[in-house]
């Protein structure tokens, strides 16, 4: 079954292409800057065991362009993976916000788009390019089943005294306002990756994606009881342009004292903030490279980020009443050897203990990093997405 994963973005369209059950990727690209100039396509084919990319400058008014483009590689004479649009028996959309009314991946109908539609106020910057990625799917590849996947669905597992916010009951029955949590395709997959590891199914982890966005969920027994994020994918860990929790207060002085309006408060904590607030970088590898400098700012900033994240390790080891595994994923997670030091420093109490050779190795894939005798093991795990987006669709249609 060939099943291709699109993720389709505001002015951009990731995709891959999987063979399934093998979970063979036979392709993948991007379709970057739409509506913009300098937009292209960087598109990646997988044969024997080799990977060739191609790369076309072209105009790319919109998103439905764009993914015609990208049909034209897929059955391209010479490059081409398939041979015309009926070879894809399902399309996989993530869709970054399910609200209440989606907590599981759902094969997408007409009464489907319109409560897609009801979420749009959930997430803006989101939800609507991503359906306008379904219309556009539904069009090329007409044969196809399209799919939705939402990141919010993993977290439908949270308890009410999780996701419940200590505010008038009437917020949440009418206006449903509550944590929804992010990142779920991810903790979802690392989460089944640990327990095909361990060959266990009771474990209890807590899951730490470290990216751009950053944030943390506890597992037990493979479903989420508790995560970082909230209503929005502000709150929690300090991210790339992103504040992460702050105490409300703040926003009511921006406002009445400092004289910000609440799009200039809004644009301040989920884009100027963060890393990019602290060090006039939003990426690690810069603030590393000054932190291993000695630059005084970077030391600070790299103490704030790890510090919020042994914070929420030590809440989420109380609310699991145990630990068995943390997971370092995404892409700072994966790569950056000095944050899970920071991180893992003096937590020997909580039974962690790095050992520092296996952390700076530099090993692909999926690996401990603990020391032999640590009672929590420490794993570094790449996460994939795309993959978990592809496996939900073949499990639910095959």
């Amino acid at each position: 079954m060939n099943i291709f994963v699109i993720n389709s973005g505001s002015s951009s369209i990731k995709y891959r292409l999987f063979q399934m059950p093998s979970a063979i990727l036979v392709c993948s690209g991007l379709v970057e800057r739409i509506g913009l100039e300098n937009a292209a396509i960087i598109h990646k084919t997988y044969r024997n065991g080799s990977e060739e990319t191609f790369t076309l400058a072209l105009e790319i008014p919109d998103h439905e362009t764009g993914l015609n483009k990208v049909n034209s590689l897929l059955t391209d004479a010479k490059i081409g993976v398939i041979r015309d649009t009926s070879d894809i028996k399902v399309v996989g959309h993530r869709i970054v916000h399910g609200g209440e009314r989606f907590s599981a991946i759902t094969v997408i109908t007409p009464a489907v788009k319109e409560d897609l539609k009801l979420t749009f106020q959930l997430a803006p910057l989101h939800n609507p390019p991503g359906y306008r990625g379904i219309e556009v799917a539904e069009k090329i590849f007409a044969n196809a089943t399209q799919v939705a996947v939402f990141d919010t669905a993993f977290h439908q597992t949270m308890p009410p005294k999780a996701y419940r916010f200590a505010i008038p009951n009437s917020f949440y029955t009418d206006h449903h306002i509550r944590v929804y949590g992010f990142h779920g395709t991810s903790h979802k997959y690392v989460s089944g990756q640990a327990a095909n590891y361990f060959h266990r199914n009771d474990l209890k982890l807590i899951s730490i994606h470290l990216g751009n966005g950053c944030s943390m969920t506890a597992i037990k027994g493979g479903k989420s009881i508790d995560t970082s994020m909230g209503f929005g994918p502000l709150s929690g860990l300090i991210m790339g342009t992103r504040s992460g929790d702050i105490d409300p207060t703040v926003i009511f002085h921006l406002v009445n004292q400092l004289g910000y309006n609440m799009e200039q408060v809004s644009d301040l904590l989920n884009k100027q903030s963060g890393l990019l607030g602290l060090t006039g970088f939003s990426d690690t590898r810069d603030i590393t490279k000054a932190f291993n400098n000695d630059d005084p700012g970077a030391k600070l900033t790299f103490d704030m980020y790890t510090y919020r994240i042994k914070k929420f390790i030590g809440a989420y080891a109380a609310v699991l009443n145990g630990l068995d595994a943390i997971i370092f994923t995404g892409g700072v997670g994966e790569n950056n050897a000095l944050i899970r030091k920071m991180v893992c420093r003096d937590m020997e109490y909580l039974g962690l203990s790095i050992d520092p050779d296996k952390n700076d190795a530099g090993i692909t894939g999926i690996r401990e990093i603990n020391q032999a005798d640590s009672s929590v093991k420490i794993l570094v795990l790449p996460t994939n997405e795309e993959l978990e987006i592809a496996n939900q669709c073949f499990e639910l249609l095959k």
